[in-house]
């Protein structure tokens, strides 16, 4: 039994904090193996398939007496597109658009931040590696599956933004300055015919830069290994219908920030991250919503980086993508 192309959905997860961020990409459908809620999978789009694709990423962060005003809330939201080029490559842009807000008395931050663009390349392994074809069949989808993503972000943003006092800050810019670069990979399995492995490997690497007030800035390296489990949990086929708890565990390594070429206390670190949450298939649709929690952090002068990674309260995670 073929599987339709048109009930191919795209699941991506995009660049979720202040000024760091990373963008991964994946597939799944109706019938076959379940996807993650942020982290990537390895599935490419259907060839000739456009995929329209929105994400917000809402994190509440912890307040500290010493660190008032507190950065309260970020949100970013995220419109992108996808092209299934062949059966094998699929090719991505994301346009982002950042909020960083702080309790009163601080400074806040709103914009349209750098442009990414992303390709990934899908394999299975099947007496070998082999690019995926055109069609698989649902035993071909049991199969291990792997593919290579690689791009990063264009400096379309406004590096310089300058915040109401005046001042620029470069955690709260719009734009890195100079382009980034991310590489990584990932692995699927259908471990049962309800029950799916995803597991992601990735880097992001910043440039340095100098901004308009001659401060200069090179934010840390960010590494990341990533797992998911999804359950095929209750599906329609009469109302093209499906609905699949998830849950992911995801690891973050952060470098220290250099600032004027000497690394800057108060960053950098470790964070392990669990995020329950549910994905809903529906005809050429798919949403996702998933609440994200850091559950352990190995934070370098954890006392100075409220606003953080791994200093939130929680975040929140919803996405929509139609393929057409």
């Amino acid at each position: 039994m073929k599987i339709a192309p048109t009930l191919a959905l795209s699941l991506l997860s995009l660049p979720v904090f202040a000024h760091h961020g990373v963008a991964g990409v994946g597939v799944a459908g109706l019938s076959g193996p379940g996807a993650p809620i942020e982290s990537a999978a390895s599935t490419v789009l259907p060839e000739g398939k456009v995929l329209a694709y929105f994400k917000v990423d809402d994190a509440q962060y912890k307040t500290y007496g010493w660190s008032a005003p507190n950065a309260k809330y970020s949100r970013f939201s995220m419109l992108g597109l996808g092209y299934g080029v062949t059966s094998w490559f699929s090719a991505y842009a994301f346009v982002p658009y950042n909020e960083k807000v702080d309790e009163a008395g601080g400074q806040n931050s709103r914009g349209v931040a750098d442009m990414s663009v992303m390709g990934q390349i899908g394999f299975k392994y099947d007496d070998g590696f082999k690019l995926v074809p055109k069609n698989e069949s649902l035993d071909d989808l049991e199969d291990w599956h792997f593919s290579v993503f690689f791009g990063g972000t264009l400096p379309t943003g406004n590096a310089n933004h300058r915040l109401s006092d005046g001042t620029i800050d470069p955690g709260k810019s719009l734009g890195f300055g100079k382009p980034t670069y991310s590489l990584g990979v990932t692995m699927s399995k259908m471990l049962t015919d309800k029950l799916t492995l995803s597991v992601e490997a990735s880097a992001l690497r910043f440039k340095e830069y100098t901004y308009n007030d001659a401060q200069q800035m090179r934010f840390g390296a960010e590494n990341r290994f990533n797992t998911a489990l999804a359950y095929r949990g209750w599906t329609l086929p009469e109302k093209m219908f499906r609905l699949d708890p998830v849950i992911e565990l995801q690891y973050l390594s952060l470098g220290r920030d250099k600032e004027n070429g000497v690394p800057a206390t108060g960053t950098g670190g470790q964070v392990i991250y669990a995020m329950p949450g549910v994905r809903a298939y529906w005809q050429s649709m798919s949403f996702a919503l998933g609440v994200k929690k850091p559950i352990w952090t190995k934070l370098n002068e954890s006392d100075q980086q409220q606003g953080a990674e791994g200093k939130e309260k929680y975040r929140v995670i919803f996405s929509a993508s139609m393929l057409f």
